[in-house]
């Protein structure tokens, strides 16, 4: 399965509850933190709904 990095790049104030979850869940903590996740659909659908905050590279 492909691998991806993904970087918060944009911060989480003001954003709703659930989108600040999101971005915990993915291991994300401070901005330019980075993690690397298997490219399952589970982890692509939580991209998805950060996508405005973070940036995805394919590794």
């Amino acid at each position: 399965m492909k691998k991806i990095r993904i970087t918060l790049v944009r911060s989480q104030i003001n954003r709703p509850e659930i989108q600040r979850k999101t971005v915990k869940a993915l291991g994300l903590g401070k901005m330019n933190s980075s993690v690397e996740k298997e490219a399952s659909p589970q982890i692509l659908g939580m991209v998805r709904k950060i996508i405005h905050l973070v940036k995805v590279e394919e590794i």
